[in-house]
């Protein structure tokens, strides 16, 4: 699933056509997608102006000038394309991939301008749909949602109340939602590592430096992620039809067997899975 950083290269890749846009058209190729589209989705998009575009953890807002939001979130295998659409206007470092399958796009929108925005999603576990603005944070996707690790909100005394007296691992708190938001599977097993923290450690027992480390090591490896473009891992491209380019700075994740990248260490990265997911890191220097 596109994480943190995915989200926010697909926000800044669309960003130029949407933002201050008017619909003039819509079109919904079928009526749900991993949820049903909203009642009267089309005609409550079209003609509407797109005054911003934005992200909350993985999820891309549009606010209207109607008063509803358009809130997007890819699933599994979610993409944009835009025609047109040229690698200088997006950040980080990119290959580009196949272009997406025809059969696969299920909503399109163009504006006034001329653009045309083309949502794809092969397996539709990504989702759309219309909010009022003004109750966006009360609704059940948002009410409780941690604060943006990007933000000025997340330091740490947020993981220090989140970790104190706590048995879980690092590793399951930072995927809590209501802890931090957007965090995903990739970016907290690099982070851990790169703090040097255990990621089945109880939270609980670490220590408060390594917190600070930990707060810092977030921070970085999301913004060099956003830099690269994030991480193509299978369906993820940018909104021009580009892959991000991380996946080959990843110091622990799907390294299994590899030694370990620091040169003072002997360990070898393993892999374990806690709560359904494969956790990647180093035995040896993370304590």
């Amino acid at each position: 699933m596109p994480e943190l950083p995915e989200v926010e290269t697909v926000r800044a890749g669309l960003a130029p056509a949407l933002e201050g846009a008017r619909l003039s058209r819509v079109e919904a190729r079928r009526p749900d997608l991993r949820f049903p589209l909203p009642e009267g989705f089309v005609q409550r998009l079209t003609g509407a102006r797109i005054e911003g575009l934005t992200r909350r953890a993985k999820y891309l807002l549009a606010p209207l000038d109607r008063g509803d939001t358009l809130v997007m979130h890819l699933g599994m295998t979610g993409r944009f394309e835009i025609e047109g659409a040229r690698l200088k206007e997006q950040p980080g470092e990119f290959y580009y991939s196949t272009p997406p399958d025809p059969k696969h796009a299920h909503v399109v929108f163009e504006t006034e301008a001329g653009s045309r925005i083309t949502y794809y999603d092969p397996r539709r576990f990504g989702f759309m749909d219309l909010i009022p603005t003004d109750r966006l944070s009360q609704h059940p996707w948002f009410a409780g949602m941690g604060p943006e690790p990007l933000g000025p909100d997340f330091d740490v005394e947020v993981l220090a109340k989140a970790f104190a007296g706590r048995k879980q691992g690092p590793k399951t708190l930072l995927l809590d939602q209501h802890v931090v938001a957007g965090l995903g599977n990739i970016y907290v097993c690099e982070a851990l590592y790169r703090a040097k923290i255990a990621p089945d450690k109880p939270a609980g027992e670490v220590p408060r430096r390594k917190l600070t480390a930990l707060t810092t090591a977030i921070r970085e490896v999301l913004t060099e992620a956003i830099a690269a473009g994030g991480s193509s891992l299978k369906d993820y491209a940018a909104a021009d039809g580009a892959l991000g380019y991380f996946q080959h700075r990843f110091q622990v994740y799907d390294h299994e067997g590899d030694p370990c990248p620091r040169p003072t260490c002997r360990g070898v990265v393993a892999r374990q899975v806690q709560a359904g997911r494969s956790t990647f890191h180093c035995p040896i220097c993370q304590t």
